[in-house]
């Protein structure tokens, strides 16, 4: 299953692996990828992946989370077209394959330089403060439609094969999904608290012709009890109501592609990246989060069956990872496997995978070093295969 290609609107995609959009603070300050950036990338088109997911890419100057996130404008657009020209060529040459590229837009919301959020959350701002003069206007969200349409309309230009509305872990639209206590018409009601991100879906959708991906990367729940989080009941457990709501919503707009994720790895972090080891402490067992990634996806899977669903997760296995990618997708769970942090630490997992070189031992561990040093304002890697991003994490431990 994992070999085989999948048709997803007009686009090829020939096998099932999916690597994920990992953030990793290290572009040059105008957006563009930086040498770091460009090494990174074409160590991912050496994968053999079908479908390179890019990282964040801020829509706004007042949208990035760092100072350095990846920010495509008119006037570095060509430092984007070389890459992607360059990664076709690599992938071709060296694996025989032709990856689908996705650029996803966001914005950051609570997690900007300065703050920008939906509304006053006393469970988030336990970890970082903030005041109401932080709450983003009716005004300001009004701009934002404009933003992602020309976002969108640069990604085309850049030659990127389709384009990511971000909605998940925390950032500004997945937490306007939870704004039940905000006023105006952004805030209350399903209908309000969906209305930005489904307005810019559509500003998107008017950029992209017939053959391009519309996708969506979406914590279905934030794993937050309601009604500070989205997807979630008062007792914080997975209530599917509105996510099935506005997951049908999204396809009757276009939604080709969903990517599944869950929780707020500013929060939560064991939710979406299940610990095997390291400092931090998870207080629920590993297995536990892989299977609530299981059971979402299979759920959407069932509801939305003609949607190409992305798996999640999955990087927490290291010596069965493949054995439990073919059984996600021959249970038909999700139609493709999402690996992030595997493809940090082994970039050529899957190619050494089909040409029987696969080795575990280079697998991810699953100790999140890589969000440590993001964490720490540091520029984001494998800090346990790679000597450059090793020597950085022994600096923040100093």
């Amino acid at each position: 299953m994992i070999n085989d290609p999948i048709i997803v609107g007009t686009k090829n995609i020939e096998n099932r692996v999916v690597l994920q959009p990992m953030e990793g603070c290290d572009c040059n300050f105008d957006g563009s990828p930086s040498n770091l950036t460009v090494k990174k990338y074409l160590n991912a088109a050496r994968s053999g992946a079908g479908l390179i997911w890019f990282e964040a890419n801020a829509v706004c100057p007042e949208g990035r989370t760092n100072p350095r996130q990846m920010m495509l404008t008119e006037e570095n657009i060509e430092t984007f077209q070389t890459l992607l020209c360059d990664m076709r060529e690599i992938a071709r040459k060296e694996c025989g394959v032709s990856p689908i590229f996705i650029l996803q837009l966001t914005h950051s919301g609570r997690q900007s330089i300065k703050p920008m959020i939906a509304y006053r959350n006393p469970i988030y701002e336990e970890r970082r403060p903030v005041t109401d003069e932080n709450i983003v206007t009716d005004e300001y969200l009004d701009t934002l439609a404009g933003k992602y349409a020309h976002s969108a309309r640069l990604a085309v230009k850049a030659g990127f094969d389709g384009v990511d509305v971000k909605s998940c872990h925390g950032y500004l639209f997945q937490e306007l999904l939870s704004a039940f206590t905000r006023e105006g018409k952004y805030g209350g009601s399903f209908e309000n608290r969906i209305r930005l991100y489904l307005d810019c879906f559509r500003a998107v959708k008017s950029e992209l012709s017939s053959n391009l991906i519309l996708a969506s990367r979406l914590s279905v729940s934030d794993m937050v009890p309601k009604p500070y989080g989205f997807g979630t009941t008062e007792e914080n457990e997975v209530d599917f109501t509105e996510p099935d709501r506005l997951v049908s919503i999204l396809i009757s707009e276009g939604l080709q592609i969903l990517n599944v994720t869950v929780g707020n790895p500013y929060y939560n972090p064991h939710i979406n990246r299940p610990y095997r080891k390291g400092t931090y402490m998870p207080p629920e067992l590993p297995q536990q989060g892989l299977e609530r990634f299981e059971y979402i996806e299979k759920h959407i899977k069932e509801r939305f069956p003609s949607l190409t669903v992305v798996g999640s997760g999955l990087s927490f296995y290291r010596m069965d990872l493949f054995e439990q990618c073919e059984r996600l997708l021959s249970n038909q769970t999700c139609d493709m496997v999402g690996l992030g942090r595997m493809w940090l630490a082994y970039p050529n997992f899957y190619w050494e995978y089909i040409n029987n070189l696969f080795d575990a031992n280079k697998t991810c561990l699953a100790c999140s070093k890589c969000t440590e040093l993001m964490r720490a304002g540091k520029v984001s890697g494998c800090a346990v295969f790679d000597e450059y991003y090793r020597n950085l994490y022994k600096e923040i431990k100093l």
